[in-house]
């Protein structure tokens, strides 16, 4: 196995790879509008570091979000095509699971990963102190989360830290390491390669009015 990860669902893209024992390379970037100008270069550092060309790839696994709608479809079509061009097998793993399974073990009861939705809202979902989801993802406010009263990893947790309780030392973005390493140990909850977008994007084309 020579296994391609990265997620694109938040401001920090992730690229590693992972030869189905352990991670051999990795690569980052981070630009909030910035995801495709910045993911190609990343893959192909991580690539060059690890010495491979794409044609030694057996595998590609993307985040599939939740998250903003661009940064979601340039991880998402980036997986497809590479998918499609180079006969690879496709994995899609929710975004907020990997970090649930980087943040698995720092806590002994159950946790919420919050990652920032924009308008003043989160992506979330509680996780047990294993990594497995019990519920989400959803999108809400954060007095929502912070009315469960549990523990947070992800972003989230810190830019609203008046009323949600981080977990120290707990990863912020997802990791395209975690990610590989879900999927290579089969561990991952695998979705179909779609954007998790939970809402409407942003940008809506305008429609022109009928003339008289």
């Amino acid at each position: 196995m020579l296994l391609l990860a990265f997620d694109t669902a938040t401001p920090a893209i992730s690229v590693a790879l992972h030869d189905g024992s352990s991670v051999v390379a990795e690569a980052t970037g981070e630009g909030a509008m910035a995801h495709g100008e910045l993911l190609a270069p990343a893959i192909r550092t991580a690539l060059a570091r690890a010495g491979v060309t794409p044609s030694d790839l057996t595998d590609v696994a993307v985040g599939v979000g939740p998250g903003p709608f661009t940064g979601l479809r340039v991880g998402v079509v980036t997986a497809l095509t590479l998918g499609q061009t180079l006969g690879l097998a496709m994995h899609g793993v929710c975004s907020l699971d990997i970090l649930a399974a980087e943040a698995a073990g720092l806590l002994d009861t159950d946790f919420v990963v919050a990652t920032d939705a924009r308008r003043k809202e989160v992506y979330w979902g509680r996780f047990r102190a294993d990594g497995s989801r019990v519920t989400g993802p959803d999108v809400d406010y954060p007095d929502t989360v912070a009315a469960l009263g549990l523990p947070v990893v992800g972003r989230g947790g810190v830019l609203y830290a008046d009323r949600l309780t981080a977990v120290a030392g707990a990863p912020l973005d997802p990791s395209a390491a975690a990610l590989a390493g879900l999927v290579a140990a089969g561990r991952a909850a695998e979705l179909p390669l779609e954007p998790l977008y939970l809402r409407r994007p942003d940008a809506m084309p305008q429609v022109a009015p009928k003339l008289a």
